[in-house]
């Protein structure tokens, strides 16, 4: 029993977990810095050991060289960074809403540290980022997310060549709509910001001694703050459907 453990089931658990544990590594919400590096390991083992029964049956055998073991592992890697980038690309659409709405806004140098996207942001990107996590799991979005990677078996399965351009085409386009729902949730703020910028250009044309910076940047703040407070329903949601619609075309 434990010979065949040590030559069977060993070997799956970590081709398995190779995937699995590289697409949590970018999973939005498990990949934050903020969460334990031993608590994402911890789960990632977790989800293996749960799958490991339905898995191993369709795993290629063990491969005779350590090239062929290396190379087998590391297209498991490249298919669960994959589909781990692929979400990470999906929420970053909340980022693009959130830093054109702080310039349309003239908050874009008000900048916080974003434990999502782990780097310097906005204070309008931060907040969304951290609203869109809470709501994804919320909602039990990421039995979505680790649904999607169990599922990427059925259509990568291991030891078979991997479409790369495939994977460059989908990335391309996960990108060029996620920019464009970004500019998309945005679009109230730059149009309020436009017709403002428009009004006050023309006020201080007719008053050339009206100081334009002192007296509309307040007025301007303002505005954005209560456009934003009324669509930041509309946002989410606009959001959470993209999601899951992006998320439901990796599902059978």
């Amino acid at each position: 029993m434990l010979s065949e453990l040590l030559q069977l089931n060993i070997f799956a658990f970590f081709l398995i977990f190779a995937r699995i544990g590289t697409a949590l590594a970018f999973a939005p919400g498990f990949s934050a810095s903020y969460v334990s590096l031993r608590i994402r390991l911890g789960i990632g083992l977790g989800i293996t050991f749960v799958v490991l029964p339905m898995l191993a049956a369709d795993l290629p055998v063990i491969p005779a060289t350590v090239s062929g073991l290396a190379k087998l592992l590391a297209a498991e890697v490249v298919v669960g960074g994959f589909y781990g980038v692929i979400m990470r690309i999906l929420i970053a659409s909340l980022q693009t809403a959130g830093t054109i709405a702080a310039l349309a806004s003239s908050m874009a140098n008000a900048l916080v540290n974003d434990p999502v996207a782990e780097q310097q942001s906005s204070t309008i990107s931060g907040f969304l980022l951290t609203m869109a996590v809470v709501l994804i799991f919320v909602s039990d979005m990421h039995h979505m997310m680790i649904r999607g990677i169990l599922e990427s078996y059925g259509m990568f399965r291991p030891g078979e060549p991997l479409p790369f351009g495939d994977f460059a085409n989908v990335t391309a386009r996960q990108v060029a709509d996620s920019f464009a729902m970004g500019l998309q949730m945005a679009s109230p703020f730059m149009v309020l910001g436009l017709t403002y910028y428009i009004g006050l250009g023309l006020l201080g044309r007719l008053m050339p001694a009206l100081p334009v910076f002192f007296f509309g940047l307040p007025i301007q703040i303002t505005l954005q703050l209560t456009m934003f407070t009324v669509t930041i329903s509309g946002i989410m949601i606009a959001f959470v459907q993209h999601f899951q619609s992006s998320l439901g075309r990796f599902l059978p």
